[in-house]
């Protein structure tokens, strides 16, 4: 991030006010298409699509020095099952089943990718079909579970990645999924997880998205209140069903096709169909951008969760500890675990400003990654300082018992907000 590009942040979120970033719909069909790598930096993405929080698609161009593209792919464009084989058969991969709904979500069994392969294969020989159903390969951690050399290079516009730099730090998770599927799999309707960015590179094959913008998903609740798990099945077209269905604007529609790399932006509805047998990597992300989508994702959760087991408030020793404690079995993080969150990207920011980093140590263009600059790390301190002031004076954060955290919370949003001043600029 250079001088101007930080600039333009920091007067974008004085804007907003405190209010999480949201995202405009574009008129139907209008998602921009980025062609040029050499045309496109950080600071046009940075700008353009990731502060106002809008979905772009990248061409080929983007990945086409990746080994994936080359190795796990044939000379006709389809998945090289025999590459897979003999690289990672033996690994054990989470499959769903996706002609079995499971709430708004498919049940999941684990296997060797060999095994996996073997249907995908025999499932092609049937004519697309199997009395095992339609499996998919989805949220498979390769770069945890074996070695992801040689298999992507992450883009600079993809860089800034707090998500995967703090469970990176803990050594015990990771937010990097790799997906494969055959013609006909597809995934639910959903906005990803914590509200966090992704992005999607199709290895090879074809995908068809449907994206709603933030807000739209609330049109398309049923008179239960819940949200559809196919936003494309005829149910939709009852209006004692989804009497707010004709509210909602039509989906945007993206075909994206192999090699291309899409851009999902935080609290997106989308759905996802594989046109053909499909291979893609995707990541979840979240910074400064969306942290405040995030740190809102988790109050509603926790207030979904306070409603559900109201009636033993009274009742119940601890009821706001034990309230946490089923966010996190429900959400995977509670306010808790996103202090430590913060804390620890806080740290690595002030550490990085400390050992005053000199001008040419600064982001790349282009798509490869470099490293951080100080331009960046005084935006994100910035940005953690606005969220962790909220949530130090929200009330359900005071019942939390912070005795063993180091620092106190209040004493690492004085550190914060001391380089706000001194790094501010006028």
């Amino acid at each position: 991030m250079d001088r101007e590009t930080r600039v333009y942040a920091e007067n974008h979120f004085r804007g907003l006010k405190g209010r999480p970033p949201g995202g405009a719909c574009p008129p139907p069909g209008c998602v921009d298409f980025i062609e040029n790598p050499d045309s496109f930096s950080y600071a046009d993405f940075f700008k353009g699509y990731l502060l106002p929080n809008m979905p772009c698609v990248f061409s080929s161009s983007f990945t086409a020095g990746w080994g994936s593209r080359r190795h796990w792919v044939t000379s006709s464009g389809k998945p090289n099952f025999e590459h897979l084989l003999r690289k990672y058969g033996d690994v054990v991969v989470p499959v769903a089943n996706c002609g079995v709904q499971e709430y708004n979500s498919n049940p999941k069994e684990h296997m060797p990718l060999r095994d996996y392969i073997s249907y995908w294969q025999e499932y092609i020989q049937g004519g697309y079909f199997s009395p095992r159903g339609c499996l998919y390969l989805k949220d498979w951690h390769l770069c945890r579970d074996s070695s992801a050399e040689d298999v992507f290079t992450l883009p600079v516009y993809f860089s800034s990645d707090w998500l995967n730099e703090y469970w990176d730090s803990l050594d015990v998770d990771d937010y990097r999924f790799v997906y494969m599927g055959p013609t006909g799999t597809w995934s639910p309707f959903h906005a990803d997880i914590f509200h966090s960015f992704s992005w999607s590179v199709n290895i090879c094959g074809r995908k068809k998205w449907f994206f709603f913008p933030p807000g739209q998903e609330e049109a398309l609740r049923d008179c239960h209140g819940g949200l559809p798990y196919d936003v494309t099945s005829p149910a939709l077209l009852d209006r004692r069903l989804y009497p707010t269905r004709e509210h909602c604007s039509p989906p945007l529609e993206v075909t994206q096709e192999a090699g291309e790399m899409v851009f999902v932006p935080s609290g997106w509805h989308h759905q996802v169909h594989n046109l053909e047998d499909t291979i893609s990597i995707n990541h979840n992300w979240v910074n400064g951008c969306n942290l405040a989508n995030m740190w809102h994702f988790l109050q509603q959760e926790l207030c979904a969760v306070q409603q559900e087991v109201s009636e033993w408030r009274d009742t119940m020793p601890d009821w706001h500890h034990h309230c946490q404690v089923i966010m996190r079995a429900c959400s995977g993080i509670n306010f808790e675990e996103f202090y430590r969150f913060l804390k620890i990207i806080a740290e690595r920011r002030l550490l990085l400003l400390a050992k005053g980093m000199g001008p040419d140590e600064v982001e790349g263009e282009g798509g490869e990654g470099t490293m951080l600059g100080p331009q960046q790390a005084a935006f994100d301190i910035g940005r953690i300082a606005e969220v962790l002031a909220s949530m130090v004076a929200h009330p359900d954060f005071q019942k939390v018992d912070t005795s063993t955290f180091l620092p106190q919370p209040e004493e690492l949003l004085r550190q914060l907000e001391e380089v706000v001043v001194t790094t501010t600029i006028l």
